[in-house]
């Protein structure tokens, strides 16, 4: 059995396609973990979604910020972006049942046996691994219970910007969602800086290092796959963070990392590119 780490799809189906005839995916045997945004901005967002759900248990995918802002989007919480691709998904005659399969995804996926954590965006400087999971389990239960839709209305801020044990309410569980699925910038006090996309030593303003550079970072050492960071050079830092956002959407590679070697695989796929990066 191979297991591999996908990055951020982003409705590119044609690539997602031609990637797993790449690494010659074996439906009855291997396993997928899908970095999260599954959707929007590309063309085929829910012909994404639909191969995804379909492979069952031989998909692990992990929320995305994009994936948050569709459910929030069919909930009727907010409306579409301009940009937004996601219409398909929200007249199709099985759009709950795969809105419903989305909320019940997991925040973070880690695999004791790997040693590996999958997660969409980063982890504060705060969190050991055992936090990240306990935020991410309080999150996911918020998600998949009840209430869904009152998170998702109160969902969308940069606020708070310092995580703190003591958070409450919609101020605490933003603050989860935003830095699983949003963080790219840290200062050295762990403030959060959510608006920055630049590649690392491009960004316009001073003292702000990617998050998995924070001095006494307390998930240092942990390996951890993630996504999102399509400015951000794929490949492994730290020795092991490993960032898997190509960019497909923009025009660069869709990517896939072969977890269960000693010595990890990368695979890439070129994109044509549907969208302009803003």
């Amino acid at each position: 059995m191979a297991i591999y780490a996908i990055g951020d799809i982003q409705g590119c189906y044609d690539e997602f396609q031609q990637l797993l005839k790449k690494i010659h995916f074996d439906e009855r045997a291997d396993q997928l973990w899908f970095a999260g945004d599954l959707v929007n901005r590309g063309p085929k967002s829910l012909e994404v979604l639909r191969l995804v759900y379909s492979l069952g248990k031989r998909a692990i995918t992990v929320l995305g910020n994009h994936d948050l802002h569709l459910l929030a989007v069919a909930a009727g919480l907010h409306p579409l972006h301009s940009k937004d691709t996601l219409a398909a998904i929200l007249s199709a005659p099985d759009r709950e049942e795969l809105i419903t399969w989305l909320r019940h995804l997991p925040l973070l996926h880690r695999d004791t046996t790997l040693g590996i954590t999958l997660i969409h965006a980063g982890l504060p400087p705060q969190w050991d691994m055992t936090k990240a999971e306990s935020c991410a389990r309080e999150l996911e239960a918020v998600l998949q219970g009840p209430n869904w839709r009152d998170f998702l209305a109160h969902m969308y801020g940069d606020k708070p910007k310092l995580w703190k044990d003591d958070l409450q309410g919609w101020d605490r569980l933003r603050t989860i969602s935003n830095c699983l699925t949003r963080l790219r910038y840290c200062d050295t006090k762990g403030r959060f800086f959510l608006k920055f996309k630049e590649s690392p030593g491009a960004q316009t303003k001073s003292g702000l290092m990617p998050w998995f550079k924070v001095p006494h970072r307390a998930s240092r050492g942990e390996r951890i796959v993630f996504g999102h960071w399509a400015t951000l050079e794929v490949g492994s830092y730290e020795g092991s963070v490993f960032a898997v956002d190509g960019g497909c959407v923009w025009g660069g590679q869709l990517v896939a990392l072969r977890l269960d070697d000693k010595n990890p695989q990368w695979f890439f796929v070129d994109c044509q590119g549907y969208s302009k990066f803003t």
